[in-house]
């Protein structure tokens, strides 16, 4: 199996993938203005900011593409992998990546950009928390009574699997999400988006069951 981190890790262009991901996650078009980023470019800044170097990689990427030219047969299996973002009826793809850049260059000079407590999209709440999800979207989805017979029995294959740095940030991602979304709703909401397909065992609120999930993953027996 193929994970998106190695095939990103063979691309040319894998943070303008990731970029397009955050667009076709916020409704598959452009809608970026002159004047202010759209949705999906504002989910993208607030996580980019994140990790330093991370715009700076990112404008890089996109002046490397529009030099080729998007249509460029030099790269047009790699093109055909990107998802497709529709553009206005008065632009071009490249025309929005041009605009795009842009956006990005005035944040990373020190540009404002819309800052929000919690993510508004689904691909923001994965980039914000990618080993929760792995945790969730990878052992509780919609077949987990196939593969497991408790929930207990599903963690222990999670900390069979996974190394110390993956679980302690599983641990410490659990931390942060809880303290993010204090509404039950909108935890529930949110595990849903982060791949949690199963309910709670039975009669426990599902605040007190990851909570003690990241209780378990803290306090593993280390090797």
């Amino acid at each position: 199996m193929i994970h998106s981190e190695d095939f990103l890790d063979h691309i040319r262009f894998p943070e303008v993938h990731d970029l397009l991901h955050a667009y076709a996650s916020a409704g598959y078009a452009f809608t970026d203005t002159p004047q202010e980023p759209g949705e999906a470019l504002q989910s993208y800044i607030r996580q980019a900011v994140r990790a330093p170097g991370l715009l700076d990689t990112v404008i890089a990427e996109i002046d490397d593409l529009l030099a080729v030219g998007l249509f460029s047969e030099q790269i047009a299996d790699e093109v055909a992998t990107l998802p497709h973002i529709k553009p206005p009826a008065d632009r071009t793809v490249e025309q929005c990546l041009a605009l795009a850049r842009d956006h990005l260059d005035r944040i990373r000079h020190g540009g404002d950009y819309e800052h929000a407590e919690t993510p508004r999209t689904h691909w923001e709440w994965a980039k914000q928390f990618p080993e929760v999800q792995d945790l969730l979207g990878g052992y509780f989805h919609q077949n987990f009574s196939k593969f497991y017979a408790s929930h207990r029995e599903a963690l222990a294959d999670y900390l069979d699997a996974n190394g110390p740095e993956t679980i302690d940030e599983a641990a410490k991602e659990i931390g942060t999400l809880l303290a993010l979304v204090e509404g039950d709703n909108e935890l529930d909401q949110a595990t849903q988006i982060l791949g949690l397909q199963v309910y709670p065992p039975e009669d426990v609120p599902l605040r007190r069951w990851l909570r003690d999930m990241q209780g378990i993953l803290q306090h593993r027996p280390r090797p």
